[in-house]
């Protein structure tokens, strides 16, 4: 306790030196560094740019309110399915109790597909149909294993996160930019989840023989555009209450690494704008001084 004092206390020094305020919060562990004005550069709702250790708030505008999450709730229905320990080799085939409504669907009644072809199709394509098979692949109930997401949540100090549904349908699937980022951060670091989310393109066959290739919904992979920082990895989300919703890695070419969350952004391409420039903003005012 002593010795975590010692450290704040020597890095608020430190900021206010360079003319930037620092915020201690010792519950979270957490150090916010955010400039006065800083909120004006990015038009979403919410945002959050995170250390990849957690322990960093770069960037703060409304990062402790709630809102729903959408897709993003896929990364703890990941996380909890990836805690099962499944076999990848095992196969599951498509039934009726997997068709759901929303998205693009690649996958269709009587496929068959092994668990890792599943796990990728959930997260690159983000389905919804991919998302809920893979709940029945566990072989718990959906109630059941929403229980598990919340309780995962519980363990990982997520306690303004909840979830309803595994898929990210209900507008009850909530949290905060802080903690989607935090999850994310969770979620990327385990390698399955880390490969699927910086994979632009995916390409498999069904045990029937039929090819599949599932794009990824990260516009950020796509862009070709030279910066001193690149994506690896993130996920969308998007219902009416949410918003366009995106949480994201980005490392810099000296190994910083970062993940911002955007919530509640207006368009689908200004979550991805939003979320590079707030990157941007975040390198050009920390690390390059």
């Amino acid at each position: 306790m002593i010795w975590n004092f010692f450290i704040n206390f020597i890095l608020i020094l430190f900021f206010a030196g360079n003319g930037i305020p620092a915020i201690t919060n010792q519950d979270a562990k957490i150090i916010s560094l955010i400039p006065v004005g800083a909120n004006q550069i990015v038009l979403a709702d919410k945002a959050a740019v995170l250390s990849e250790d957690g322990r960093f708030l770069f960037f703060n505008k409304n990062a402790d309110v709630k809102q729903p999450i959408a897709s993003i709730t896929k990364l703890m229905t990941a996380l909890v399915f990836i805690d099962t320990k499944p076999d990848w080799n095992k196969s599951y085939q498509i039934t009726t109790a997997d068709s759901i409504s929303g998205g693009k669907l690649n996958l269709f009644l009587g496929d068959n597909v092994n668990l890792k072809d599943l796990l990728l199709t959930s997260l690159i394509a983000s389905d919804n149909g991919a998302t809920i098979a893979l709940v029945h692949a566990s072989g718990m109930s959906e109630r059941d294993f929403v229980k598990k997401m919340n309780e995962k949540a519980t363990r990982l100090d997520l306690h303004h996160t909840s979830f309803s549904d595994p898929i990210g349908l209900s507008d009850n699937n909530v949290s905060t930019a802080r903690e989607v980022a935090l999850l994310a951060k969770e979620a990327l670091e385990n390698p399955e989840i880390s490969d699927a989310a910086n994979l632009k393109e995916y390409k498999f066959q069904t045990l029937e023989g039929r090819e599949k290739i599932i794009e990824s919904t990260d516009y950020l992979l796509f862009d070709s555009a030279k910066t001193d920082f690149e994506p690896t990895g993130g996920k969308t989300g998007y219902t009416d209450k949410a918003g366009y919703c995106f949480v994201g890695r980005f490392k810099g070419v000296n190994g910083e690494d970062l993940i911002v969350a955007v919530l509640n952004s207006s368009g689908k391409n200004d979550r991805f704008k939003e979320s590079k420039a707030l990157i941007a903003w975040v390198f050009d005012n920390y690390f390059k001084k």
